[in-house]
Protein backbone atom coordinates (compact mmCIF):
# COMPACT_ATOMS: atom_id res chain seq x y z
CA UNK A 1 0.00 0.00 0.00
CA UNK A 2 1.19 3.33 -0.65
CA UNK A 3 1.65 6.28 1.42
CA UNK A 4 0.87 9.34 0.59
CA UNK A 5 1.65 12.67 1.88
CA UNK A 6 -0.15 15.89 2.31
CA UNK A 7 0.06 18.66 0.25
CA UNK A 8 2.36 20.70 2.65
CA UNK A 9 4.80 17.65 3.06
CA UNK A 10 5.45 17.70 -0.47
CA UNK A 11 6.10 21.46 -0.80
CA UNK A 12 8.89 20.88 1.99
CA UNK A 13 10.44 18.38 -0.19
CA UNK A 14 10.11 20.18 -3.21
CA UNK A 15 11.61 23.19 -1.36
CA UNK A 16 14.71 20.80 0.37
CA UNK A 17 15.12 19.16 -3.46
CA UNK A 18 15.47 22.30 -5.47
CA UNK A 19 16.93 24.75 -2.78
CA UNK A 20 20.27 26.61 -3.65
CA UNK A 21 23.16 27.69 -1.56
CA UNK A 22 23.49 31.49 -0.64
CA UNK A 23 26.24 33.27 -0.64
CA UNK A 24 27.55 36.69 0.90
CA UNK A 25 27.40 37.32 4.60
CA UNK A 26 24.30 39.36 5.49
CA UNK A 27 23.84 37.06 8.41
CA UNK A 28 26.25 35.06 10.68
CA UNK A 29 30.28 36.16 10.61
CA UNK A 30 32.30 33.82 8.31
CA UNK A 31 35.84 32.57 8.85
CA UNK A 32 38.72 34.22 7.32
CA UNK A 33 41.72 32.50 8.71
CA UNK A 34 40.80 28.82 10.07
CA UNK A 35 42.84 26.43 11.72
CA UNK A 36 46.04 28.04 12.19
CA UNK A 37 49.07 27.00 14.34
CA UNK A 38 50.91 30.39 15.93
CA UNK A 39 52.26 29.55 19.18
CA UNK A 40 50.92 27.29 21.42
CA UNK A 41 47.50 27.98 20.14
CA UNK A 42 45.28 27.30 17.35
CA UNK A 43 43.48 29.81 15.79
CA UNK A 44 40.72 31.21 13.88
CA UNK A 45 39.52 34.65 12.77
CA UNK A 46 36.01 35.07 11.83
CA UNK A 47 34.37 38.03 11.33
CA UNK A 48 31.14 40.15 10.08
CA UNK A 49 32.85 43.26 8.03
CA UNK A 50 29.87 45.56 7.64
CA UNK A 51 30.76 49.39 6.52
CA UNK A 52 30.74 51.89 9.74
CA UNK A 53 31.58 49.14 12.67
CA UNK A 54 32.70 45.45 11.97
CA UNK A 55 33.14 42.82 14.33
CA UNK A 56 36.15 40.76 14.23
CA UNK A 57 36.42 37.18 16.59
CA UNK A 58 38.95 35.10 17.38
CA UNK A 59 38.53 31.36 18.86
CA UNK A 60 41.64 29.71 20.16
CA UNK A 61 42.48 26.11 21.75
CA UNK A 62 45.59 24.90 22.98
CA UNK A 63 47.63 23.37 20.17
CA UNK A 64 47.86 19.36 21.34
CA UNK A 65 50.10 19.24 24.21
CA UNK A 66 50.20 22.96 25.32
CA UNK A 67 48.22 25.30 27.00
CA UNK A 68 47.25 28.90 26.10
CA UNK A 69 48.97 31.30 27.61
CA UNK A 70 47.64 33.46 30.12
CA UNK A 71 48.82 36.63 29.52
CA UNK A 72 47.71 36.13 25.59
CA UNK A 73 46.90 39.44 24.00
CA UNK A 74 45.68 39.71 20.26
CA UNK A 75 45.42 43.08 18.07
CA UNK A 76 44.27 43.70 14.79
CA UNK A 77 45.67 46.24 11.98
CA UNK A 78 43.20 47.41 9.29
CA UNK A 79 44.16 49.11 6.20
CA UNK A 80 42.80 49.31 2.97
CA UNK A 81 44.25 47.17 0.35
CA UNK A 82 44.78 50.80 -1.88
CA UNK A 83 46.82 52.30 1.40
CA UNK A 84 44.79 55.21 1.00
CA UNK A 85 44.63 55.42 5.15
CA UNK A 86 47.40 54.48 7.46
CA UNK A 87 46.89 51.22 9.10
CA UNK A 88 44.33 50.96 12.34
CA UNK A 89 45.48 48.97 15.08
CA UNK A 90 42.80 47.64 17.71
CA UNK A 91 43.44 45.73 20.92
CA UNK A 92 40.80 42.63 20.63
CA UNK A 93 39.19 41.98 24.54
CA UNK A 94 38.99 38.43 25.92
CA UNK A 95 35.76 36.98 26.54
CA UNK A 96 34.97 33.12 28.63
CA UNK A 97 32.23 31.93 26.40
CA UNK A 98 31.19 28.35 28.46
CA UNK A 99 34.94 27.41 28.72
CA UNK A 100 35.59 28.56 24.93
CA UNK A 101 38.40 31.47 25.21
CA UNK A 102 37.94 33.74 22.41
CA UNK A 103 39.05 37.64 21.39
CA UNK A 104 36.94 40.31 19.71
CA UNK A 105 36.89 43.71 18.42
CA UNK A 106 34.75 46.26 16.79
CA UNK A 107 36.81 48.01 14.39
CA UNK A 108 36.00 51.17 11.65
CA UNK A 109 35.13 50.07 7.86
CA UNK A 110 34.68 54.28 6.17
CA UNK A 111 33.62 52.58 2.75
CA UNK A 112 33.13 49.41 0.73
CA UNK A 113 36.55 48.23 0.03
CA UNK A 114 39.30 45.42 0.12
CA UNK A 115 41.31 45.60 3.73
CA UNK A 116 44.20 44.27 4.56
CA UNK A 117 43.92 42.21 7.88
CA UNK A 118 46.79 41.73 10.10
CA UNK A 119 46.42 39.57 13.03
CA UNK A 120 48.94 40.30 15.77
CA UNK A 121 49.80 37.11 18.56
CA UNK A 122 51.77 38.43 21.71
CA UNK A 123 52.46 37.13 25.23
CA UNK A 124 55.31 37.44 27.49
CA UNK A 125 57.82 34.78 25.44
CA UNK A 126 57.53 35.77 21.78
CA UNK A 127 54.70 37.84 19.40
CA UNK A 128 54.02 36.23 16.00
CA UNK A 129 50.95 37.37 13.25
CA UNK A 130 49.75 36.20 10.05
CA UNK A 131 47.25 38.36 7.38
CA UNK A 132 44.29 38.19 5.54
CA UNK A 133 41.90 40.49 3.67
CA UNK A 134 38.35 41.04 3.59
CA UNK A 135 35.81 43.14 1.70
CA UNK A 136 33.56 45.71 3.70
CA UNK A 137 30.09 45.59 2.57
CA UNK A 138 26.89 47.33 3.24
CA UNK A 139 24.64 46.20 6.21
CA UNK A 140 21.81 44.50 4.28
CA UNK A 141 20.54 45.77 0.32
CA UNK A 142 20.60 49.45 1.10
CA UNK A 143 18.03 51.54 -0.27
CA UNK A 144 15.96 48.21 -1.74
CA UNK A 145 15.66 46.89 1.39
CA UNK A 146 12.40 47.68 2.45
CA UNK A 147 10.99 46.95 -1.15
CA UNK A 148 12.70 43.72 -0.96
CA UNK A 149 10.72 42.84 2.59
CA UNK A 150 7.79 44.38 1.25
CA UNK A 151 7.07 41.59 -1.56
CA UNK A 152 5.87 39.28 0.48
CA UNK A 153 3.25 41.47 1.96
CA UNK A 154 2.82 42.53 -1.28
CA UNK A 155 2.19 39.84 -3.66
CA UNK A 156 -0.38 38.35 -0.44
CA UNK A 157 -2.34 41.48 -1.00
CA UNK A 158 -2.36 40.95 -4.70
CA UNK A 159 -3.68 37.82 -4.15
CA UNK A 160 -6.30 38.46 -1.78
CA UNK A 161 -7.58 41.62 -3.98
CA UNK A 162 -7.54 39.21 -6.75
CA UNK A 163 -9.58 36.69 -5.41
CA UNK A 164 -12.06 39.27 -3.92
CA UNK A 165 -12.79 40.62 -7.27
CA UNK A 166 -13.18 37.23 -8.57
CA UNK A 167 -15.28 36.08 -6.68
CA UNK A 168 -17.49 39.62 -7.01
CA UNK A 169 -17.75 39.03 -10.59
CA UNK A 170 -18.76 35.70 -10.36
CA UNK A 171 -21.64 36.35 -7.64
CA UNK A 172 -22.93 38.95 -10.36
CA UNK A 173 -23.02 36.45 -13.27
CA UNK A 174 -25.06 34.28 -11.23
CA UNK A 175 -27.70 37.08 -9.93
CA UNK A 176 -27.92 38.02 -14.16
CA UNK A 177 -28.31 34.83 -15.25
Amino acid sequence: MASKLPMTEWVIVLMVLFSLPVSGHNGPPFPIIENKNIGPCVISLWTHPDIGVGTFFVFLGPAPGKSIPADLKFNIGIQPESKRLPEVVYAMNREDDHGQVQYKASVDFDRDDFFRVRLVWQDAQEKAETFSRVEATPVGFGRWDLLLYLLPFLAVGFLWFRGIVRRRTRVRREKTA
